[in-house]
């Protein structure tokens, strides 16, 4: 037994070197002492248990790198020190936690860790696989020492950061997904709302036959305008406009987007609710994201008919066949006492989410959630479901049976190049279900670099990655970083099936489109590559070809048969002087010979909306399309093309205001709502026939 303890006395030491070599690289002479004093102190007396020894991790690390076929370009004895660092700190939620943990030992985090690290011989591949599950919450005790974990992590290490995701990119058994049958896609035209029969155009959304809510909506009658804290309500359907009816939210809340259909009005805002505390020197904030339902079958009285809230900032909304899904992201009080559930447990109605529904990170801390829930159009107080899930919110995707939810992490201990985790939650009918998670190398751009198709999930992402010094070390300051993109499909597990690593050394993506069977991207530093990408072999992707031309697109959009519309800026050669705003217009009916048959710039313009999809007005089949620049005003544009003559202007206008500019078109007429105007036009010739101010 001596000689045992002496061992473990001694491995424990090798491991507080290593990590105090890892500190000394990242941190002041005056932070190393104070970690080497509080480590010395705690760790005291503590054995290192043989399964969290340095050759045992390493062993376990080892073999889960042949299995997920990723670089790990980490040093083992890092994550060894770190977990001799949670004993010593006493921080019980850094443990590796799995669903089969909790099943067998019936505890929390030390119990699962317990059994876990004493079942060396189990399958590795098993234990991958389970990393990849969602697997929920056994009770709100447990959910408390993740966020207690966290906080303790940062108060006592003071240094790194520790994963904030899972660990892992396995496959997640996905057989008790729901499966849905998607609905025919709507499009931007749509004609069942409007009462006249008139034909209107939607807003442009990410996902065709997936709604979105938007700063301005339109039934095919009426317009809803979010203008500060109030909702217009303008009439279309007789000669002049009129001013029908407004909608207030309450005091205090922070308007972000309507949605409306089939004579119902989506209100969405932010809350914030402030709390005096016990003693009138512990108050503080909390915020909820809410949803007010009316009808506006009678526009000019609407009638509040439900009302929704959750915990937390407004992320986004979709609807999908009458149901309205609403993500916000919540922020845990790390300070608040165990008894002050609310205070780290997001509430839907009210409620506290139960922690059945509640997805835990695979990480062994967290402090944030994406929560998610729905409700129907035509039952908006009959809640239908709600889950949460551990994990900043980040871009959300959000296919015609899945939500994506991806989150950027950078400076993980385990590798030296960005990540992005992906959680799958299925929907449909209302229903939600976690499905499972993974990690992939890079960050995406945008929600048009990721995109689900016939069950696979592709995505185009920018790596960045820290390269060490010649003395071997990663110091967080003066790194050498360089940038390359990689594309990836997944399976509907979330497992990686096909991969083009390596793409456009030194340049960041700048606008993705996939389009079947066919990708294509755009990466930038000085010239614009565009690449067309052949998916229609899922397990072989391969590159098609490569476009290079001076400045790049923001935003690429598909315009007819074999044509592809870009918006973005022209560029010098030099990649350092921007020329204007520039419209290209590319032939990729031949995707590997993608060619630009056209460009226009509107020279002066420094930028566009294009950032926020939803302000770009396109109708292919009336061959217009419209935006906003930004030079010494901000503008608007509509323009039309001509395979021949290339791009024609059809209108130009200059706005009194700058952002939230939007257009659309209801029957023969457009309307230009900029601010507190909205303006009509024809659509044939662009001829103003009628404006109000609200």
């Amino acid at each position: 037994m001596e000689e045992k303890k002496r061992e473990e006395n001694i491995e424990e030491k090798k491991a507080e070197q290593n990590l105090q070599q890892n500190i000394e690289e990242e941190k002041t002479e005056e932070q190393e002492e104070k970690v080497e004093k509080m480590l010395r102190e705690q760790a005291e007396g503590i054995a290192v248990p043989d399964s969290l020894l340095p050759e045992e991790i390493e062993k376990r690390l080892m073999e889960q790198k042949k299995l997920k076929k990723k670089k790990m370009r980490q040093r083992i004895f890092t994550a060894a020190a770190a977990a001799c660092l949670c004993l010593a700190v006493g921080i019980p939620g850094y443990m590796m936690l799995t669903e089969q943990g909790r099943e067998q030992t019936g505890g929390g985090p030390e119990e699962a860790v317990s059994e876990s690290a004493s079942g060396s011989s189990a399958d590795t591949a098993s234990e991958t696989a389970r990393e990849s599950l969602l697997a929920t919450a056994e009770d709100y005790d447990e959910i408390y020492k993740y966020v207690q974990a966290e906080t303790e992590y940062w108060n006592d290490s003071s240094y790194g950061a520790e994963e904030s995701a899972l660990d892992g990119a396995g496959s997640a058994d996905s057989s008790s997904a729901p499966s849905y049958d998607a609905a025919a896609a709507s499009g931007a035209r749509n004609t069942s709302g409007a009462a006249s029969g008139a034909e209107y155009s939607d807003t442009n959304v990410r996902e065709e036959g997936v709604g979105e809510g938007d700063i301005v909506k339109t039934d095919g009658k009426n317009i809803y305008i979010v203008s500060g804290a109030q909702i217009h309500i303008v009439g279309t359907d007789k000669a002049e406009m009129e001013h029908l009816a407004q909608i207030e939210v309450e005091e205090g809340g922070d308007l972000s987007e309507v949605y409306a259909q089939d004579g119902a009005l989506v209100v969405v805002y932010t809350k914030t609710e402030y709390n005096d505390g016990e003693t009138g020197y512990d108050g503080y904030y909390r915020q909820y994201t809410c949803a007010d339902i009316y009808d506006v079958s009678s526009p000019e009285d609407p009638e509040k008919i439900g009302a929704i809230s959750q915990s937390g900032y407004f992320n986004t909304m979709r609807i999908r066949d009458g149901y309205v899904y609403i993500l916000s992201s919540f922020y845990a009080d790390s300070a608040a006492a165990r008894d002050d559930q609310a205070a780290y447990i997001p509430e839907v109605q009210g409620k506290l989410i139960a922690a059945d529904s509640i997805y835990m990170p695979q990480s062994r801390m967290g402090s944030s959630y994406t929560v998610i829930s729905s409700f129907a159009l035509d039952d908006p107080e009959g809640r239908t479901d709600s889950k949460a899930v551990f994990g900043n919110t980040g871009i959300c995707y959000v296919s015609t049976e899945n939500i994506y939810v991806t989150e950027a992490i950078y400076g993980e201990s385990d590798s030296s190049v960005s990540q992005t985790s992906i959680r799958k939650v299925a929907y449909g009918d209302g229903k939600l279900e976690g499905v499972g998670q993974t990690k992939v190398e890079g960050i995406l751009n945008d929600s048009f670099s990721i995109d689900e198709y016939e069950g696979n999930l592709r995505l185009v992402a920018t790596i960045t990655e820290t390269k060490e010094q010649n003395d071997g070390s990663t110091s967080i300051f003066g790194q050498e970083q360089t940038e390359s993109n990689s594309l990836y499909v997944l399976d509907e597990d979330l497992e990686m099936i096909g991969e083009i690593p390596d793409l456009a050394e030194d340049e960041s993506v700048y606008s993705a489109r996939f389009m079947g069977d066919t990708g294509y991207f755009v990466t930038f530093r000085q010239v614009d590559p565009l690449f067309s990408v052949d998916l229609s072999d899922p397990e072989n992707p391969k590159i098609l070809g490569e476009l290079k031309i001076p400045g790049f697109s923001d935003y690429l959009h598909p315009y007819g048969d074999g044509l592809l519309l870009g918006i973005g800026m022209d560029v010098d050669e030099s990649g350092t002087t921007t020329e204007g705003a520039k419209l290209s217009m590319f032939d990729i009916s031949d995707p590997s010979d993608v060619k630009e048959m056209h460009k226009y710039v509107l020279e002066g313009m420094y930028s566009t909306d294009v950032y926020d999809y939803r302000s770009v007005f396109v109708d292919v089949e009336k061959n217009l399309f419209g935006f906003s620049a930004y030079g010494d005003s901000q503008r608007y544009y509509i323009f039309s093309y001509d395979e021949d003559d290339g791009f024609q202007m059809e209108f130009e206008r200059v706005l009194g205001t700058y952002g939230g500019t939007r257009g659309m078109y209801i029957g023969e007429l457009f309307y230009l709502v900029s601010g507190n105007t909205v303006e009509a036009y024809t659509l044939d010739g662009f001829e103003k026939v009628d404006d109000i101010v609200l």
